[in-house]
């Protein structure tokens, strides 16, 4: 440890400490409100350790134990240990496969006694940030030639690959939030063009009728050429280019996409990711989901749990219910109401009026943490701020969207207010990390 970082107040932004406070209380008062028996001391169910609640407020002591540390840490430590913790996440990711636990399908989590289980996939979050901004601020590192671009996607893509193993497609999404700290580090733009057009190609794969939009895509190739005839003529790089392109796009549509569907993912993603686009998925055509000998049958799953949230969150209305006073979610209606779902006890008992203003709080750390990455002079500093915001962004909007339908359940958590000790640390320490290394931001750190 440094000696000039004995005195933790010294440069550190409180207003973040703040908001980063209050959202984790509105965690434990939004599990309190799902979980809380009307009669019960609710004093003792605090501190006994056997509620939900209690057990969040437990995961937030000792997170802000580790957040105190982290204060206390000279910022150069993360650069030296920043490689070093990337592959030990990844190993712990893999250890898994022998040592993991069964939650829920996914074999994400390592007991670790207590009744506590740490699930990697959430830490490598923060590894992968810290190695991501240690390769991208190397002084022979030229983010603008193709081979840095390819090792940096590498670095991020290798958790997802692990996660998506582990039947984690949530947690797998999250690392395309690395996205965001690549394109401010100069990224092109055609890349996230490319990525955006595939990601409508696919939507409009599940949306239009194979032959049509093979017709439809045809049609635009035809289109184009037409249009740059002139130019095809002295290019046969162009026309190729534009063959390639078509041949791309058909071959997605009508092989990629339907392979992917049908072999790769789990009945139930693909028929949660096709009801979010108003289609049924027919399970018969998915491989994973054949009956094995002696086992019973799969029940095809519905939209049980977004129907029960919209519900939930409807009946909030402009100023909601009031504190203990919401009758879905209280009742037990929405699965998973203390996790994934904690978004609907927000509604319902606080209502428009209340969401709004929950959403306001997450706004105003975004603001504050791009406005804390353009004031660092470190490479480093600056490339894991705005990884930290791609995460916060990613996992705010797409748990949102989630509750209220317009996105598939991936279980993604919401930050600082989910239940969940792997979750509460990971932020934590993806926070806390960030204000140690501006508070050192006239340092530059590689």
């Amino acid at each position: 440890m440094s000696s000039r970082n004995n005195n933790i107040a010294e440069g550190v932004d409180w207003m973040i400490v703040w908001l980063y406070g209050i959202l984790v209380m509105i965690g434990i008062l939004c599990i309190f409100m799902v979980e809380y028996k009307t009669g019960t001391g609710w004093l003792s169910s605090f501190v006994g350790g056997k509620t939900d609640y209690s057990k969040q407020l437990i995961f937030a002591g000792f997170s802000a134990l580790i957040a105190v540390f982290i204060l206390l840490t000279d910022s150069k430590l993360f650069t030296a240990l920043a490689n070093l913790l990337y592959a030990f996440g990844i190993l712990l990711m893999l250890a898994t496969f022998v040592l993991g636990k069964s939650i829920n399908g996914s074999k994400s989590w390592i007991p670790i006694g207590g009744g506590f289980n740490l699930q990697p996939a959430e830490l490598c979050k923060i590894f992968t940030a810290l190695a991501l901004a240690k390769f991208l601020s190397r002084q022979e590192t030229d983010f603008s030639k193709v081979k840095s671009q390819l090792l940096a996607g590498v670095i991020a893509i290798t958790p997802a690959v692990i996660s998506t193993m582990q039947h984690e497609l949530g947690l797998a999404l999250v690392y395309s939030a690395f996205l965001i700290a690549m394109y401010r580090e100069g990224l092109p733009a055609q890349i996230l063009i490319f990525v955006s057009s595939f990601a409508f190609l696919v939507i409009a794969t599940l949306v239009v009728e194979p032959n049509t939009l093979a017709l439809a895509l045809t049609a635009i190739a035809g289109i184009i050429l037409y249009l740059l005839r002139k130019q095809a003529r002295r290019s046969k790089t162009l026309l190729v280019l534009i063959i390639g392109a078509w041949l791309f796009c058909v071959g997605t549509q009508r092989f990629v996409v339907p392979y992917i569907f049908n072999n790769v993912m789990e009945c139930y993603q693909s028929t949660r990711i096709y009801s979010m686009v108003g289609k049924e998925y027919d399970c018969s055509k998915n491989k994973k989901s054949e009956r094995k000998a002696g086992e019973k049958a799969a029940r095809k799953p519905d939209d049980y749990n977004v129907r029960q949230s919209k519900i939930a969150i409807g009946s909030g209305g402009l100023t909601g219910k009031g504190f203990l006073k919401g009758t879905q979610t209280r009742g037990k209606y929405v699965p998973a109401q203390h996790s994934d779902f904690i978004f609907t006890s927000l509604g319902e008992a606080f209502g428009f009026a209340g969401c709004l203003s929950f959403l306001g709080i997450y706004l105003l750390l975004l603001f504050r943490i791009v406005r804390m990455a353009e004031r660092q002079r470190s490479t480093f500093s600056r490339v894991y701020a705005y990884s930290v915001v791609g995460i916060l962004f990613f996992h705010i909007a797409v748990n949102i969207s989630m509750t209220i339908g317009l996105f598939p359940i991936v279980g993604i958590t919401l930050p600082m207010v989910s239940y969940g000790g792997s979750s509460l640390l990971t932020f934590t320490v993806l926070i806390f990390i960030l204000l140690r290394l501006d508070a050192d931001r006239q340092m530059v750190l590689r």
